[in-house]
């Protein structure tokens, strides 16, 4: 089982992939989504949304800052206003 994951910018779609768990700093909190999460919307702080390809993988970090986190049936979806790198 895979989340479908998507990071994108104002200006570009940053990431489309299939994942195994995000991490992602929301402004109340970290969370962690995986596939079949409950469909939700967070705003997010500036810090690291860490992607794990794999169960038990090391997590890739992406630094972002602000924005907004939407899960979906149709999976994950940050809009980050800035993303480094």
């Amino acid at each position: 089982m895979a989340l479908h994951f998507e990071l994108v910018t104002p200006a570009r779609l940053v990431r489309s992939e299939d994942v195994h768990m995000v991490v992602v700093p929301g402004a109340e909190g970290e969370f962690g989504v995986l596939e079949g999460h409950a469909p939700f919307m967070s705003t997010i702080r500036d810090g690291a949304l860490l992607v794990y390809r794999t169960e038990g993988g090391a997590p890739e970090t992406i630094q972002i800052q602000g924005g907004f986190a939407e899960v979906a049936a149709t999976g994950l979806t940050v809009l980050a206003e800035h993303v480094e790198g």
